[in-house]
């Protein structure tokens, strides 16, 4: 039996002997192109022998080595060899885990992870295959990391008598045997969150029903401070939500962002006395939550209450809305961005409350989900806000900017707030002055900056200067100086209404296009080296120096010795 046994593990190999297959290795892991050649044409003919049964992770290998060694030849461009990168590290990982999946598939990151893989590799493989390409740079560090965990799990292994990595020397009845336990962690898995959802959603119907019925179900006619404190009689139900939350509290939050809780539907709305039309609360580029809708869950937030849920419930949030963006659902992303800001609102350090009362303090604390401020992560949330653009994120970007422990710089604030008014089509309401120093960015910024210099031009303009061509005319103060200046001049101010737009630079109405109608009706010629005069003695002023008998009504008349000063100042380039 033992004799059939190691017959049974034998293996017939494509390489010679030890010291080839260890002289391979040696060169597949050099820093030296010519080397790393010599191993991938030796690799070739292993792979000729073994037809179809080449190593999966021999051929891993080649592809990864092949992409450093066309790398260092500087003969294909950043583009190209991201591409060459992304293909071979896209095989890496199907190829390595494709053994690990059973007759159900499982998830690619937690096949990896059995197998000592980074997470961040199959993210890597995640964002070549679906999202934009990475940068070369990344591709190169994933390049090294594989290579280095194929070093360890089978080049390295291969040296201990000829013993294989566990991933690849596995029996088939093992990988049966792992993947039939595998499926079954999976099965429980999946039922324990159908029965935590279910029980999610049951607790949040029974807390809805509660509030409706410690209310009489007549929202409408309640006003604020006659609002009943739900704390006493329903301290069973946020109990039970509040064990739930500590073993499922991200699923409690995903749930809770379903329509017909966080996001309340028309029939919710009206039950509680909510009109959309109602300008109080409901804008579009500045999302608020109704007041009564806001206290109908007040008393379940509170419970929930703690740095842990309101980073989870921003993080969902803020993922909810990324998604909408794409959907254009608009009920949705309004409540969503509501609930955003309600919770930035809260943890807002403003000036103002610096100097409220007591009395104060407690009113405006009385309506919030919590009183304390937290310490959030900014960086995150600015991202994420950024990320998911809709009308309301110039108004939670701001709130982002304004409440951050640590604030970026005031023109780079101002800059990310109108480069978000460009994109999401909304007016960032700045002092007029600010606005003016503004770059124009679109046409319609372009216009609106036209428009704002028309009304204040028309605001400044002066009162009736003179008659001209019989008709009055009103001029402005720069329009009046130029004609002061121009008087006497064949040049005059045009009054005409010209499309100037038709014309190009250089081109008046009524003028033709033959190059003669520029020439004058008399004019002499003279040839400058008829008149020699010394270029050193001659200086910038004596240009400026013409005789003042030069000009006269006609216009202006030059003379020998004015031709000869102007000639001084002239610079051949």
């Amino acid at each position: 039996m033992k004799k059939k046994s190691s017959e049974k593990k034998r293996h017939v190999v494509a390489w010679l002997n030890k010291a080839e297959w260890d002289q391979v290795r040696e060169y597949l892991y050099s820093k030296d192109s010519g080397l790393q050649r010599n191993a991938l044409h030796r690799i070739s003919a292993w792979k000729a022998r073994y037809a179809n049964s080449t190593p999966v992770a021999m051929d891993c290998t080649a592809d990864l080595v092949r992409c450093q060694v066309l790398d260092r030849s500087e003969k294909l461009d950043s583009h190209d060899l991201v591409l060459l990168y992304g293909a071979a590290l896209v095989r890496f990982t199907n190829l390595i885990t494709e053994r690990q999946q059973g007759k159900i598939a499982r998830s690619l990151r937690r096949l990896a992870g059995n197998l000592n893989i980074p997470e961040w590799i199959v993210n890597l493989r995640h964002d070549v295959t679906h999202r934009k390409l990475p940068t070369l740079k990344l591709c190169r560090k994933g390049c090294e990391v594989v290579l280095e965990w194929l070093q360890q799990e089978y080049w390295s292994r291969q040296l201990g008598g000829g013993s294989t990595a566990d991933w690849e020397a596995r029996s088939d009845g093992e990988d049966e045997e792992m993947g039939m336990k595998l499926q079954e962690d999976e099965l429980i898995a999946r039922q324990k969150e159908r029965e935590a959802y279910k029980n999610a959603r049951e607790l949040l119907i029974s807390y809805e029903k509660e509030q409706y019925d410690a209310c009489g179900g007549q929202h409408e006619e309640k006003e604020k401070s006659t609002w009943p404190d739900p704390l006493a009689d329903m301290s069973w139900i946020l109990g039970e939500i509040k064990n739930f939350s500590v073993e499922f509290g991200e699923l409690l939050i995903e749930v809770l962002l379903e329509d017909g809780f966080l996001i309340p539907t028309a029939q919710q709305l009206s039950s509680l006395g909510c009109d959309s039309s109602d300008d109080d609360w409901f804008c579009p580029t500045e999302p608020k939550l109704p007041p009564t809708f806001l206290r109908f869950w007040l008393p379940l937030l509170k419970t929930l209450n703690s740095p842990s849920f309101i980073h989870l419930f921003l993080e969902k949030l803020f993922a909810e809305l990324k998604l909408l963006s794409s959907e254009k659902s608009n009920h949705r992303m309004y409540y969503t961005s509501a609930w955003i800001s309600e919770v930035m609102l809260c943890n807002s350090n403003k000036k103002d409350y610096h100097f409220e009362t007591k009395a104060q303090k407690k009113a405006r604390l009385k309506d919030r989900i919590f009183a304390n401020r937290m310490q959030l992560r900014w960086q995150q949330l600015l991202s994420a806000c950024l990320e998911a653009p809709c009308a309301g994120t110039l108004h939670l970007l701001n709130l982002v900017l304004e409440d951050m422990e640590h604030p970026l710089p005031l023109e780079t604030q101002q800059r990310l707030l109108q480069l978000c008014s460009i994109y999401t089509r909304t007016e960032h309401s700045q002092p007029h002055t600010e606005q003016e120093q503004w770059p124009i960015y679109t046409l319609e910024s372009l216009h609106e900056k036209l428009q704002r210099s028309k009304r204040n031009s028309i605001s400044s303009l002066a009162e009736p200067q003179k008659k001209w061509t019989g008709e009055e005319n009103k001029w402005s103060d720069a329009e009046v100086q130029k004609a002061k200046l121009l008087r006497g001049s064949l040049w005059q101010v045009c009054i005409d209404k010209v499309l100037w737009k038709n014309y190009p630079l250089g081109k008046v109405p009524g003028q033709s296009d033959e190059p003669s109608c520029l020439m004058v009706d008399n004019y002499s010629t003279m040839i400058v080296s008829d008149e020699p005069v010394a270029m050193e003695s001659s200086t910038p002023q004596n240009v400026s120096g013409l005789s003042a008998s030069a000009r006269t009504a006609d216009g202006l008349l030059w003379s020998h010795s004015d031709l000869s000063k102007l000639k001084t100042g002239l610079q051949l380039f």
